[in-house]
């Protein structure tokens, strides 16, 4: 087997050895040795139900015991609708259409495609760059990484789709000695992307894609006076604002879509993981019915399609998934418990290596530094060693899963299922306590 993102050789060395993962339940998994673990990151930011919901294996068979398959080429079928139908009831008002893909990745490169033709049968040819964030993630085929800003991640690929532009992110951790407030600071980022609007010439820019607490570099929040501001820019200059929300959407920051979480409306919404607790793949584009008008007249069509984009066993299984969110009010129970999330990660702050906590709802990062006073961080070199020859090795050891990340400076994320509480934290605070003391004590 080929790993998706995996080291290799680490497995040929004497003691290498492949984790199996052979069982799940709640929020905890086993190994083939019969090892027990905190699925502290719902496996990839996606499991938001937790694990072993036999409901929706039974919502699965029964779909395919129904109809186990059709494309939505020329054809619509029940379960596809229906969840259209639930997604929009959820999402910012402005939103009245879904395209089905299979994941996140896959509806950012919607996303950008329709922009462009958009625009083209809008009678401005020429719109076709697009604005993304330093550091953020945006997918791995070879447009959604065009729209990724994470240098290393590109390099073995490129040349990738041109004409796609970076603008600052929202660190405000980095950012706090040159701003008197994180208002101030949130104002000069969104300022940046009317800065660079204009350096490249709004005839020529459709869209900037954000996703509202941005994953890659740790978390990054903003104040709501960003979005806000940002929305303005992209008005002015008839650019479509593309909200990725393949992780935050569907409770992961205390409400079922971001968006509504920061009260701005985009153009766009990518959402994907959650929205089955990847009990099935799925993603989707939602959008506004400016988007959708263009192809209700003539012969005027969408040349773009994924073969098992909205299947309908992903769909019931949404259909179910969403239906466990509602009665068991898991986005509730979210809203109720981050401050004692954050105040129980916070306690962190007294290791010397513990320099941020920041995140929203059960989505948070804990940045490591050499220096608290300085903010001084580690280099590659150190960073290596930190991440990957102690520390990841450590909490996994202790029976945490979570991810600890250098694509901006080194962090570690949490990002358990949404069903956890007050217990759980301690949990994962004294495990991670022990292994970043260890860390530090080896660096």
């Amino acid at each position: 087997m080929f790993l998706h993102f995996t080291r290799h050789s680490p497995f040929y060395t004497a003691k290498g050895e492949i984790p199996i993962i052979t069982h799940a339940q709640g929020h905890h998994f086993w190994d083939q040795n019969g090892k027990k673990y905190f699925d502290g990151i719902s496996s990839l930011f996606s499991v938001n139900a937790g694990h072993g919901r036999e409901r929706l294996a039974e919502a699965a068979a029964k779909q395919m015991k129904e109809l186990d398959y059709f494309p939505l080429w020329s054809h619509a079928h029940k379960p596809g609708i229906e969840l259209s139908e639930r997604l929009l009831s959820y999402a910012p008002k402005n939103m009245s259409r879904v395209f089905f893909t299979t994941g996140g990745g896959e509806a950012n490169e919607t996303a950008w495609k329709l922009a462009k033709q958009y625009f083209k049968l809008q009678g401005k040819p020429m719109k076709h760059k697009v604005l993304t964030r330093a550091v953020a993630y945006h997918g791995t085929s070879h447009g959604a990484l065009s729209l990724t800003g994470i240098p290393s991640m590109k390099k073995a690929f490129e040349p990738l789709v041109p004409s796609t532009f970076r603008v600052p992110n929202t660190n405000w951790y980095r950012a706090q000695d040159d701003f008197k407030t994180e208002e101030e600071f949130a104002t000069w980022a969104a300022d940046r992307v009317e800065e660079m609007i204009l350096f490249e010439d709004p005839d020529t820019v459709a869209a900037f894609f954000l996703e509202p607490v941005q994953n890659s570099g740790g978390c990054f929040t903003s104040p709501k006076s960003y979005f806000k501001r940002v929305r303005e820019i992209c008005d002015k200059y008839d650019v479509i604002l593309v909200a990725d929300e393949t992780i935050d959407g569907f409770g992961r920051v205390g409400s079922m879509f971001a968006s509504n979480l920061y009260d701005f409306e985009p153009d766009m919404l990518v959402c994907a993981k959650g929205m089955t607790s990847a009990y099935a793949p799925i993603g989707a584009l939602l959008m506004s019915e400016k988007f959708f008008e263009p192809f209700k007249h003539g012969t005027t069509l969408f040349p773009h399609g994924y073969t098992y984009g909205g299947h309908p066993v992903s769909c019931a299984v949404a259909l179910e998934n969403l239906d466990i969110f509602d009665e068991e009010d898991l986005v509730g129970n979210v809203q109720r418990n981050t401050k004692q999330f954050r105040k129980t990660l916070e306690k962190l702050k007294d290791l010397p290596i513990v320099g941020d906590v920041r995140g929203e709802g059960y989505f948070f990062a804990i940045e490591l530094v050499k220096d608290k006073k300085t903010r001084e961080t580690f280099n590659d070199k150190e960073s290596e060693k930190l991440l990957r020859g102690i520390l990841s090795q450590r909490m996994f050891e202790e029976g945490l899963y979570c991810r600890s990340d250098d694509r901006g400076d080194p962090v570690v994320q949490l990002a358990p299922p949404l069903t956890i509480g007050r217990d759980e934290f301690n949990e994962i605070e004294q495990i991670l306590r022990g292994a970043l003391d260890h860390a530090w004590k080896k660096m």
